[in-house]
């Protein structure tokens, strides 16, 4: 269009008219996207746990700072693809969590759920917590089941005795990926990290520490019967 005018100097007015355009869409200059730092942001957190929803991811930025709606954050959830059905939404890779050397006590906990039944017949469930360092078995939470709020109060009555730890280690279970847990973490500043999907060794502290712990339940059960 400009081009146009240069050449043929012809008038703004005649040179829309002739290409048919309106004047005020010819003068149309895009705003910045206001959203960009935050959509980044967005992204970023996404790739990190990208089987959090848009209320999840909310949650944390809330928590960071971010002074946004929850329907400001889908509108830019849904515009780059992280809303459609899972089968055909952008796929985001997640890095191996990673893996510190333990060099004191609290600095790494790792976290983890034992089923199992009981002699009536009824499932439980057993919360276990271990240091990474010490390899000591923190806390055993037993019961049929076992809330999101239910883990914070145990952690917290570990924390009272012992101090803060540093990092949380632990899988994707819902209960330990809830928007409870993730604000407790951000309120007691303590980095929360979550495994790659089927990759149980990543916890291998704690999973080696249940399955010692599966051996002398069956040991007991079989002293019992025996």
């Amino acid at each position: 269009m400009a081009f146009v005018k240069e050449q043929f100097s012809v008038s703004e007015r005649q040179a829309c008219k002739l290409f048919a355009v309106d004047r005020s869409t010819y003068r149309y200059e895009p705003r910045p996207d206001r959203n960009a730092q935050l959509r980044g942001e967005m992204m970023a957190l996404a790739r990190q746990k990208p089987r959090y929803g848009y209320r999840r991811l909310h949650a944390i930025l809330t928590r960071r700072g971010w002074a946004m709606s929850v329907m400001r954050l889908y509108r830019l959830y849904s515009e780059e693809g992280l809303a459609v059905r899972r089968l055909k939404r952008k796929r985001l890779s997640r890095p191996a969590a990673s893996r510190a050397l333990h060099v004191r006590q609290n600095q790494e906990w790792a976290l983890d759920f034992v089923a199992d039944t009981i002699g009536t017949g009824r499932g439980i469930r057993v919360l276990t917590i271990v240091d990474a360092f010490t390899r000591e078995c923190l806390e055993l939470e037993v019961d049929s089941s076992l809330s999101s709020r239910r883990v914070t109060r145990t952690l917290e009555r570990i924390i009272e005795q012992r101090g803060t730890p540093e990092v949380i280690r632990c899988d994707n279970g819902p209960v330990l990926t809830s928007r409870h847990i993730l604000g407790w973490c951000e309120e007691k500043k303590i980095n929360l990290v979550h495994i790659q999907p089927g990759k149980p060794m990543q916890n291998g502290h704690v999973e080696s520490f249940n399955g010692r712990f599966r051996d002398a339940q069956q040991l007991k059960t079989s002293a019992m019967n025996g």
